[in-house]
């Protein structure tokens, strides 16, 4: 799915011009901690969180994300956006909350790219 439909799925707002719209994405992903990103991500995923600050681009360039979604209308410092502009890195802001711009991607048939974990919580 491309980056211009996302946004349209999404009811958000691009906050970076001059982007790539046309950019596809394979799925997404949905993390407001970084070192789930790293950890979890699969390449080529837009990045749903409620985290506003740079380490966010600095994490979605590390793990080739596609797009940053800031959900809950989140608007991130001219920092943050001025980051991702200097990496072709939209960024859109969605008045929807996580779960349901995770269900509403989902429905419109982006995938999830989330690896899955081997977590055991045994105690012995």
């Amino acid at each position: 799915m491309n980056i211009k439909t996302i946004l349209e799925v999404s009811e958000g707002t691009l906050l970076t011009e001059g982007v790539n719209l046309e950019a596809e994405a394979k799925g997404a992903f949905a993390a407001d901690l970084m070192s789930d990103v790293l950890a979890s991500i699969q390449p080529e995923a837009v990045l749903l969180t409620g985290l506003c600050n740079p380490q966010v681009v600095r994490t979605a360039l590390i793990a080739d994300v596609k797009a940053i979604i800031f959900v809950r209308g989140k608007n991130p410092a001219t920092e943050t956006i001025s980051l991702a502009m200097d990496l072709d890195m939209p960024i859109i802001t969605s008045p929807l909350g996580l779960y349901q711009l995770s269900g509403q991607l989902m429905l419109a048939g982006l995938p999830s790219l989330e690896k899955p974990m081997n977590h055991s919580f045994d105690e012995e």
